[in-house]
């Protein structure tokens, strides 16, 4: 059995809104370089389990441990500084800047000025976008637009990045160039990814968390989640075979 401590556990996790429960005692555990996604339908807790973990909300019960720190309740500011990155669905960028003005920016809040030009040059690597990296970024693709924002996050050098929907919106074309740039990503880095595209799903994914109500419903290898018949009852219907 592996003596490693997780990269990020959370411990009867749970956020009452009132008296609704949007997340209910929820267990879960990231590996050091794990690549996670998870999905469930509307309404499951997956947008409110990731404000816990960044620090948008506090939770009403339960512990959050980043490295074995507890980071509940911590402002997002402080769990950004110890290394969690998040890229929401809507892109977040200077769109009067250019590529590498948007990576120069988020880049210089953490790195020396030499440290910085380095990270830059990796980072439009990394998203494939050294060839654009002086186009305005208000003049690009919506999907060009979300590989900036995830140069942006990656700029700040966290140890774990949250991706939020990152190939919504895409063209099949762009939904491949980004499941390839998640692959590299996660050579040195942990992600948790939500999604709902179940082919992007299969392009990236090894571990599959399911959210119902709350709650983890099963937490599995892709194929196995595939193959569940309660993942396909509230979830997934009758658009994959088993």
């Amino acid at each position: 059995m592996s003596t490693i401590p997780p990269l990020l556990e959370t411990r009867n996790l749970t956020m009452r809104f009132g008296g609704v429960v949007a997340n209910d005692d929820v267990n879960f555990t990231l590996d050091e370089m794990e690549l996670r996604c998870l999905i469930g339908p509307n309404g499951a807790g997956k947008s409110t389990f990731f404000k816990m973990l960044t620090g948008q909300l506090t939770p009403s019960e339960g512990t959050i441990r980043f490295r074995e720190h507890p980071i509940a309740g911590h402002a997002s500011h402080e769990i950004a500084r110890l290394g969690i990155g998040i890229k929401t669905q809507i892109p977040n960028v200077f769109n009067g800047l250019s590529v590498r003005e948007n990576i120069w920016l988020a880049a210089q809040r953490t790195a020396t000025r030499q440290a910085t030009r380095k990270i830059v040059e990796e980072v439009l690597e990394r998203i494939q976008l050294t060839d654009l990296a002086h186009a305005i970024v208000g003049q690009l693709s919506h999907g060009q637009r979300q590989w900036v924002e995830i140069g942006t996050v990656l700029a700040a050098e966290p140890e774990l990045i949250l991706l939020d929907e990152p190939a919504a919106g895409m063209t099949d074309e762009e939904t491949v160039r980004t499941a390839e740039i998640i692959r590299e990503i996660n050579k040195t880095r942990a992600l948790i990814v939500v999604e709902h595209d179940m082919e992007f799903i299969k392009m990236i994914a090894r571990t599959v968390t399911v959210f119902h109500q709350g709650r983890i419903l099963i937490e599995e290898s892709v194929e196995a989640v595939l193959a569940d018949s309660r993942v396909r009852d509230v979830y997934l219907g009758k658009k994959v075979a088993a």
